[in-house]
């Protein structure tokens, strides 16, 4: 049987670089989303709320998927709202696809707020992990929509017979098709645009901690290989997998080098948290004028940059590091430089008229 994949999601950075790397490996691929026109050549769109039932009821008539890629998530007003919105459309999808028992399996991207705990309670005195985080590490004692998703698809893998992986990123870098509301990259370029117009400094907004200690990323092409490669290879099947680029880095000195591509000056931790989300607070005209004079494409900041997700992972007050010896002994080989991930988004970024 032919693979035929059914991305949930494939207007965003994880989704969209997935669906370009199924089509390049030949799966038949559909790609699901409210604005599922992504623009990338062989994917078939299928237009759906994930809120709404009825409408995934009718979008999925038809179909008969043999791997299920979950990629996207949605954003409530609490970690209450995040569990019933995000476990709800994992289970109304599996739900849907039950009968036609065409799934072999399921994979679910989540992300290091498994170990880090949820939005509300995110790194703070009482959660922070050990790092190198681990796969291996028990859940939080915290409610955290992550382990809501995988419940729901645990319980879809008991009763269709499928297998499963969940696949958890550090911060991902790399472009999206549509909005995206967790995308660092993307962000830091506006910002450095920003500081660039107006003959200021990129101004380190995060921690100290974060500022000194070891990190590592996910390139969104990264997390596509191992998505892939966990969906075909037989010792892969049910387990979790962390997944970053395979090198590690300091802050204090990728900060000076992404500055340096933008042809600005750099600051960095100056004994306080400067959040980028302050920095960049009444920004708006500037952005608007910039993406006019320049003709780029979007011309409301809101649209093309979310600090507030940054500042989450750059004022983090531990350093954290990612363990992914797991799927190495495994097999999976894929390695990506930190430095050549910004610098390749931010080429297409640039190409593609959405940074100066």
């Amino acid at each position: 049987m032919k693979n035929k994949a059914l991305i949930i999601g494939v207007s965003g950075i994880a989704g969209s670089n997935l669906a370009e790397e199924l089509v390049n490996q030949g799966w038949e691929t559909y790609g699901l989303s409210r604005n599922p026109h992504v623009g990338i050549a062989g994917i078939i769109p299928i237009k759906a709320n994930l809120s709404d039932f009825s409408q995934l009821q009718l979008a999925l008539a038809d179909l008969t998927p043999t791997h299920v890629f979950f990629t996207s998530w949605m954003r409530g007003t609490s970690e209450e709202e995040n569990i019933e919105l995000n476990r709800g459309f994992v289970r109304d999808v599996l739900t849907l696809l039950s009968p036609k028992k065409s799934v072999k399996h399921v994979a679910l991207v989540t992300g290091l707020k498994h170990y880090l705990g949820p939005f509300d309670a995110y790194a703070k005195s009482g959660t922070l992990p050990i790092t190198p985080v681990k796969e291996e590490h028990p859940r939080l004692n915290l409610p955290n929509f992550y382990y809501a998703q995988e419940d729901e698809v645990y319980a879809a893998a008991a009763r269709d017979g499928f297998t499963w992986s969940i696949h958890r990123p550090h911060t991902i870098v790399g472009s999206a098709k549509g909005t995206n509301l967790m995308n660092i990259g993307t962000t830091l370029a506006v910002y450095a645009s920003l500081c660039k117009a107006e003959g200021k400094p990129m101004i380190w907004p995060g921690s100290e901690a974060q500022w000194k200690g070891i990190s590592d990323v996910t390139d969104a092409k990264m997390l596509a290989k191992q998505l892939v490669w966990a969906a075909q290879e037989e010792l892969a099947a049910n387990q979790a997998f962390n997944v970053v680029n395979g090198d590690v880095f300091r802050w204090n000195q990728l900060w000076f080098e992404l500055a340096s591509w933008f042809g600005v000056e750099a600051e960095g931790f100056h004994g306080s948290i400067r959040p980028l989300e302050q920095q960049l607070e009444g920004k708006e005209q500037i952005w608007e004028e910039l993406a006019q004079t320049q003709k780029l494409k979007v011309t409301t900041l809101a649209k093309v940059a979310s600090p507030w997700h940054t500042d989450l992972d750059l004022g983090r007050p531990l350093e954290v590091v990612t363990d992914m010896s797991k799927s190495r002994k495994l097999g999976f080989s894929a390695y990506q430089t930190t430095l050549d991930s910004f610098f390749d988004l931010f080429q297409k970024l640039r190409a593609e008229q959405i940074i100066p």
